[in-house]
């Protein structure tokens, strides 16, 4: 497992892809065809992993069809020490021979954050120092990621499709479990005896940095935990149209 900094991107120059045939032709299909075919039109691709609470269902659909498939593994600095013990925990469980851990730069940070309280005064642009940039910077060498993202999740991610072109960097973005359900994401781990992240069972059904996620209380959104009493429901690592994801915050 590699762990990584990078300053200077280049860029990736993907192909371009025909993303309404890709989701007409797979739409009655499942994740893993839905990987492979990814994999057939695009073979630079990465996947995108916060090992978090529903992390283990696409890291084990994605090493079903390859363990040698990139992991890139955003580590803020700031993530729960549960969160850190399980991702190694899963990379030997599963086997992942590709595991990529991403940090930005000591010099960034020092600059940006040099009191570690960046969270406190600017959510937005810690986020964007800890998470996008580095994200980005990453991304650089491949043609496209695979996501997590799903339906359910939130307004913003309602009409989620397959395959999405990011028009912002011409790569192309895969998302499996759009059409999940949260029973369906569930029932995988149960069926599969996938093992689950500590936090889950303290009341943390969606997990990010360990000073913007509290326990969600019965009933509540499940995402209600993150950026608790703010307009925000995205990081910032999912662009639309050149734009941001976010609810409720001017782009």
């Amino acid at each position: 497992m590699s762990s990584v900094t990078l300053d200077h991107p280049q860029d990736a120059r993907p192909a371009q892809w025909d993303v309404q045939a890709l989701n007409q032709r797979l739409k009655h299909h499942g994740a893993q065809d839905v990987l492979r075919a990814a994999l057939d039109v695009e073979p630079r691709l990465a996947l995108v992993s916060s090992f978090g609470a529903e992390s283990v269902v696409l890291l084990h659909l994605a090493a079903m069809v390859t363990r040698d498939l990139p992991v890139l593994f955003i580590d803020t600095q700031m993530l729960f020490t549960e969160t850190l013990v399980y991702q190694m925990e899963l990379c030997e469980r599963l086997r992942l021979r590709d595991v990529r851990t991403i940090r930005a730069a000591d010099t960034e940070v020092t600059h940006h954050d040099p009191d570690g309280r960046l969270h406190q005064r600017d959510t937005d642009a810690c986020c964007d120092l800890r998470k996008t940039r580095p994200l980005q910077k990453a991304l650089a060498p491949f043609g496209g990621w695979i996501t997590g993202r799903k339906r359910y999740q939130s307004g913003t991610r309602a009409a989620l499709a397959f395959f999405e072109d990011d028009s912002a960097t011409g790569r192309l973005k895969v998302n499996p479990l759009a059409r999940w359900r949260p029973e369906d994401v569930q029932d995988y781990m149960t069926e599969n005896r996938l093992p689950r992240h500590p936090l889950v069972a303290q009341g943390y059904p969606s997990i990010g940095c360990a000073p913007c996620t509290s326990p969600v209380a019965p009933g509540e959104d499940p995402r209600s935990g993150r950026w608790r009493g703010q307009s925000k429901e995205e990081c910032g690592i999912h662009f639309e149209n050149g734009k941001m994801v976010r609810t409720g915050v001017s782009k």
